[in-house]
């Protein structure tokens, strides 16, 4: 049988191990640089990563978001809403992240971390037999999943937003690349 509950923290220690080796190479000010008119920035992408997990993780487990509980708002220099996850932002609401407005790497490493650490990990090391199929209701959003439905949708999210990153952060320059029209 397969540790479902092992494989997800593998996952999403995969997704964060990833997640920071971007960040921690990116110049820092690409971490706040719009490559379109409309898109999010990189900092955006890794605060809205974060904010999906303590929203979706701290609603399974019945716990405060560390957002709000622990003063990262204030971080961030917003306000202390657990609804505000990036869901639904207005590109207004995202440009807080651009330009000289964009937090800086520690601060959303520092709050990864902690989601990852003090949520995704602990719930998933803590979860009883069979949890996967309580349903789990998201007083933020309104709607109510199967805990199983909640990860799985995080995960995806997080993965998506990381290959996002991997574009803006990693992409070389040019449709070449490193390893020719190819590529890898």
């Amino acid at each position: 049988m397969i540790d479902r509950q092992g494989l997800a923290r593998r996952m999403f220690g995969a997704a964060h191990e990833e997640l920071t080796a971007l960040a921690r190479s990116a110049d820092p000010a690409d971490l706040g640089r719009v490559p379109l008119p409309g898109a999010n920035s990189p900092a955006w992408l890794l605060w809205h990563v974060a904010r999906g997990e303590d929203r979706n993780l701290s609603e399974i487990a019945g716990l405060p978001q560390l957002y709000v509980d622990q003063g990262w708002a204030a971080r961030f220099g917003r306000p202390a809403d657990p609804r505000d996850t990036g869901y639904g932002h207005t590109p207004a609401q995202a440009a807080a992240f651009t330009g000289t407005s964009a937090p800086g790497v520690q601060p959303l490493l520092g709050y990864l971390e902690a989601v990852l650490e003090l949520r995704v990990e602990a719930y998933l090391a803590s979860a009883p037999d069979g949890d996967g199929a309580r349903t789990a209701p998201s007083p933020t959003l309104g709607t109510a999943e199967t805990v199983e439905a909640r990860l799985a949708g995080q995960l995806a999210d997080s993965l998506a937003h990381l290959g996002q990153l991997g574009l803006l952060l990693g992409a070389p320059a040019g449709p070449e690349g490193p390893q020719g029209p190819q590529g890898s």
